[in-house]
């Protein structure tokens, strides 16, 4: 929803709006006293129109620069979020030993840089691939925020027998939780696995379309999120997205 030019909303809702950190963050940094807006130091809770000019301060920005992106390849039996029972939290994986040896970032690894990591988006215990984890909040709502468009393609082994217009229906048709999907890019890969292009995420969303049409998935691999592609990484090994890489 877009304000209006003369409706007031909160300073960090704004700051969050123009992407210049999560609201979380924003609340951090007016609380140390790192806005500013109109030129005057900001408080907690102060509403802005959009025509006021907001400033970050140099820390926030040197705070920001030092927030890290971690790429993992997820293997299977590894939940994306909290751990749950018997099973571990895929962040257990980023550790010095298990750090890919081709990334080309030259970011030291720090243990500080665990402090805060969080899935962006997230991956079935039983599926593998692409992982991101970040302390920026600016990357997870560019995933993950109610308005990301960001594509992540999947190729997905499947068993059993399609139905007469079902990949027609993958591509658009169906409906999950009494909601219709987004269109998505549905296309045989080879005679057992297809690729899937979604600009969602349902809980088990491809399992779940793919049962709608006669299908079980037997296995799923996330290998794009945006333009950040898997490529070389080795199942459960990690790299930090260079400065060079966008979403």
């Amino acid at each position: 929803m877009t304000n209006t030019p003369h409706e007031a909303v909160r300073l960090s809702k704004r700051m969050a709006e123009l992407n210049l950190c999560s609201r979380r963050e924003a609340d951090q940094y007016i609380e140390q006293g790192w806005v500013k807006v109109n030129g005057n130091v900001a408080v907690l809770g102060q509403k802005v129109l959009p025509s006021d000019r907001i400033d970050l301060d140099k820390l926030a920005h040197q705070q920001q620069a030092q927030r890290v992106t971690i790429l993992l390849n997820k293997p299977v039996g590894f939940v994306s979020g909290q751990p749950e029972k018997d099973y571990r939290a895929a962040v257990e994986l980023i550790t010095a030993d298990n750090h890919w040896e081709g990334d080309t970032s030259r970011i030291p690894f720090d243990v500080k840089q665990l402090k805060g990591l969080a899935p962006a988006g997230r991956l079935d215990i039983d599926s593998v691939g692409l992982l991101v984890l970040t302390q920026d909040g600016r990357i997870a709502k560019q995933l993950i925020g109610e308005h990301s468009g960001s594509e992540k393609e999947y190729l997905v082994r499947v068993k059993g027998k399609l139905s007469e217009n079902g990949l027609a229906l993958l591509n658009h048709g169906l409906s999950l939780d009494g909601e219709k999907l987004r269109p998505a890019q549905v296309s045989w890969q080879n005679e057992d696995q297809l690729r899937f292009i979604l600009k969602q995420g349902k809980k088990r969303q491809i399992r779940r379309m793919c049962e709608l049409v006669g299908l079980r998935v037997v296995g799923l691999k996330r290998i794009r999120i945006g333009k950040v592609k898997l490529g070389a990484l080795p199942t459960g090994k990690w790299r930090y997205l260079g400065d060079n890489e966008r979403f």
